[in-house]
């Protein structure tokens, strides 16, 4: 079976977002390096879990790039500008049904083949702290090597042309132009390639080793699969799950598996009698069981000698009889029609419960960082009121919470520019309705899975009462 979707992040280290390529590469790979261009130095050697970390370089790459220091240090110092993109980081979960050495191989091919053969270097981190989370971070050049070795542009300027292959006059004394990259490395779409690529190289090295193929990069919703998503824990929530603490996004998780339990569950059970009930209603006419003899036969099925086990029969044989009178079900016929429609509804309740899961998960993470830009707000204010001199020193001491900061403030941002408005009293306010439906709806799912109950009884029943008719002596006529 497809293990859950696989999430493979890709991101921009920026220096507008206070990060830096070094420093991003020292936690990496649990190493001390110091930044040349602004002089900080970052120590990760207590870090643990790095279990590997290697540099792969194109043909035409200085063989000095192999050193991180100075490769990194090459590209801080390339990039002169206060908002410049410094790398693109991927980071990929490694399969634990592999070992250490196919783990190792499966990142080399697919670096080698999807970057540095494109012209990236590339610095990857194997980290797995024996907690069953084995995973890959991938840091990769932005900016192009010339063929002899020296960075070269990001993009280049291109005039602007008409219909006849024309400049175009800006009004101003020269002609428009635009930006347009150098490279291709920033196309949107190659998202979509590294990841689908890192589906294909994993399931190609789980089946070298006689593994079956467990990764798809696609969400369930783009594999059009009614199946719930789990939240990302994060690793602070992942931590105090490990120790027994239970978390908020622990709780959403563990509903979220209940239900997919269920869904799972019933689908099954509904799919089994849908088929079953469909053969035995397309039998000839005096062919099919009736409802009284398969009533009759349930009776026969069980005959316990505990009161226990006699209360439990009687309120069986009641919800049955319950089932059957409230349905007007007299033959096969309609049992079949009855089991149709509830797998209409079965479907039905589905998709509106996935749909509600998916959209909680959508106003939580709203709501998570409006919680996370407020509980940073002052330390942001805090720096904005520093003089120079002791701003950079504040900076580092308060970088985890200016970082998260940041986060937040540019997702609260997009998410007004898409037209969104922030109120986080509606959030909660749908959450609250979300959740009272998707529990109405979960109700009558696990009513439904009462009624199958009461037919799944008829379907013993109906395999007691064939069993019965192939066992009868066959009447072979007078002896000669």
């Amino acid at each position: 079976m497809p293990i859950d979707f696989c999430h493979i992040p890709v991101s921009i280290i920026k220096r507008s977002e206070g990060r830096s390529a070094v420093a991003a590469a020292a936690y990496r790979s649990g190493t001390k390096l110091t930044n040349e261009w602004d002089g900080l130095t970052h120590d990760y050697t207590r870090k643990g879990g790095v279990v590997h970390a290697e540099i792969m370089l194109p043909a035409h790459a200085p063989p000095e790039f192999a050193d991180r220091s100075t490769l990194w240090n090459s590209v801080e110092q390339i990039e002169k500008a206060r908002d410049s993109q410094l790398a693109r980081e991927i980071e990929a979960a490694l399969p634990r049904e592999l070992s250490r050495e196919q783990q190792l191989a499966l990142v080399r091919a697919y670096v080698k083949d999807n970057f540095v053969d494109k012209g990236m270097c590339a610095d990857f981190a194997i980290h797995d702290k024996g907690t069953g989370n084995p995973h890959v971070h991938i840091m990769l050049t932005v900016r192009p090597l010339k063929e002899n070795g020296a960075w070269g542009a990001k993009c280049r300027k291109a005039y602007d042309l008409d219909e006849n292959g024309q400049r175009i006059p800006d009004g101003k004394g020269g002609w428009k132009n635009h930006r347009e990259d150098t490279t291709d490395w920033n196309d949107k779409g190659n998202v979509e390639i590294w990841r689908a690529a890192w589906a294909a190289y994993t399931n190609r090295a789980l089946e070298a080793v006689g593994q079956p193929a467990l990764v798809d990069h696609r969400s369930y919703k783009r594999r059009g699969i009614d199946k719930i998503p789990s939240v990302h824990l994060g690793p602070a929530a992942s931590q105090m799950e490990k120790r027994g603490i239970r978390t908020d996004k622990g709780e959403v998780n563990r509903q979220i598996a209940a239900d997919n339990k269920l869904l799972k569950e019933i689908k099954a059970r509904i799919t089994r009698l849908y088929n079953w009930s469909k053969a035995e209603a397309e039998k000839p006419e005096g062919q099919q069981p009736s409802m009284m003899d398969l009533w009759e036969a349930q009776q026969q099925l069980k005959r316990p000698d505990t009161r226990t086990g006699k209360i439990r029969a009687l309120q069986e044989s009641a919800a049955l009889f319950n089932f059957l009178n409230a349905n007007g079900i007299q033959s096969m016929q309609q049992l079949h029609e009855k089991i149709a429609g509830m797998n209409t509804r079965y479907y039905d309740l589905r998709r509106e419960i996935v749909k509600a899961e998916r959209r909680i998960a959508v106003l939580t993470e709203r709501g998570e960082m409006w919680a996370q830009y407020n509980e940073y707000k002052a330390i942001h204010k805090q720096l904005a009121r520093m003089k120079p001199e002791k701003r950079e020193l504040f900076e580092q001491r308060h970088s985890r919470e200016l970082i998260l900061y940041d986060a937040a403030d540019r997702y609260l941002k997009e998410l007004k520019a898409s037209g969104e408005e922030l109120s986080p009293k509606e959030w909660r306010r749908e959450i609250d309705l979300l959740t009272a439906q998707k529990q109405v709806d979960s109700i009558d799912m696990k009513a439904m899975r009462e009624e199958l109950k009461a037919v799944e009884r008829l379907r013993k029943a109906a395999d007691q009462l064939a069993r019965q008719e192939r066992d009868k002596p066959r009447d072979r006529g007078p002896e000669r």
